[in-house]
């Protein structure tokens, strides 16, 4: 099914239908058709010894926290596991069967669900699914983004992709790693987690003058991965200006930290705009719950359910195919 679905994204590559230069990643839940088990519950764990662990007790801690992580599945790993992890391996060992998963509604409260997740990469400008990821409900959206990223880029060279979008749950260092690897740049939202101001920068990482004016993206030099900002505009009117203490020109490499340093610069215009894109995912993925029965799993166990996700992707992408051959065959005749 896997294998169908690739060559349809490549007849719509070679029919000149998917030329986008932007990628959007998003997860979507749908429920299970299978009964939630009843909870287990946890037996109480032993009281922890009170005190400071002596150096050979921190020692043997230290062992058996690196052996449980070695052991560990590879989804249940820090994502930067996955980096070096063959595409095969990755998508070979993602966990299928239904789990709960939670999430936050737009009101900020949770909301459970029993089943599974639909993780997508979908071209901006043609809506194309360009690949696709089943997963039990309960996996993080972050940890299915370098599979789909290596998924992408190993099976559809052809494509001229220059950015990737996604928003705040994907903002992870390994991602941001997995996008410069692949020679583009991440339009990803910035999640900020327990971090202190930054002092001379702005909220977007932008450096500031002495009277902490931000200074204004102008360019990107790919060849060196240098950003570029210039003078504020409140510079054209300040008593400092002339008297060399701010710089004209500050250029920060985007290597230093790819996180914050990303290419257009984090709040410019050209940024926004780019993630303004994103919502192309998120389209999708209410077509494929309305008109493609995503919502309607209707088979037990995650084996025969991910047939069912497959089916509806395909059927999308197909059906977006035929109705863009449609449309170009009507324009030849029209023309002539």
């Amino acid at each position: 099914m896997e294998k169908q679905k690739e060559k349809v994204v490549l007849q719509a590559i070679e029919g000149g239908f998917i030329t986008d230069d932007t990628a959007a990643m998003d997860a979507t839940h749908f429920e299970a058709r299978d009964q939630a088990p009843p909870k287990e519950e946890k037996p109480k764990p032993e009281p922890k010894k009170r005190g400071r662990k002596t150096k050979e007790e921190r020692e043997q801690w230290l062992k058996d926290q690196v052996e449980k992580e070695e052991n560990m599945p590879l989804y249940e790993k820090k994502i930067e596991a996955q980096l070096d992890v063959p595409l095969a391996a990755l998508r070979s060992e993602v966990p299928t069967d239904p789990k709960w998963g939670v999430k936050k509604n737009s009101e900020g409260k949770n909301v459970f669900w029993f089943g599974y997740k639909a993780h997508l990469i979908v071209g901006t400008s043609s809506q194309y699914i360009l690949d696709s990821l089943f997963s039990s409900g309960n996996l993080n959206d972050g940890k299915a983004a370098i599979p789909l990223l290596k998924g992408v880029h190993e099976r559809f060279p052809e494509l001229n992709l220059r950015h990737q979008t996604a928003d705040a749950g994907y903002d992870f260092e390994p991602i941001y790693e997995q996008v410069h690897r692949m020679g583009q740049q991440s339009v990803i939202a910035y999640n900020k987690r327990n971090e202190g101001e930054l002092l001379g920068y702005d909220k977007h990482f932008a450096p500031t003058c002495f009277r902490e004016h931000s200074y204004r993206y102008d360019s990107f030099d790919s060849k060196y991965e240098t950003l570029k900002y210039t003078r504020p505009k409140e510079c054209s009117d300040c008593p400092l200006a002339n008297e060399g203490i701010c710089q004209k020109v500050y250029k920060q490499k985007i290597t230093h930290d790819l996180r914050k340093y990303t290419a257009p610069a984090r709040g410019s215009v050209a940024w926004k705009n780019i993630y303004k894109r994103r919502t192309a995912v998120e389209r999708v993925n209410a077509y494929l719950k309305e008109f493609f029965q995503l919502n309607n799993v209707r088979y037990r166990t995650g084996e025969r359910a991910k047939v069912h996700f497959d089916m509806v992707t395909l059927v999308y992408n197909a059906s977006k195919l035929t109705a863009d051959r449609i449309n170009a065959q009507l324009n030849q005749e029209q023309v002539a």
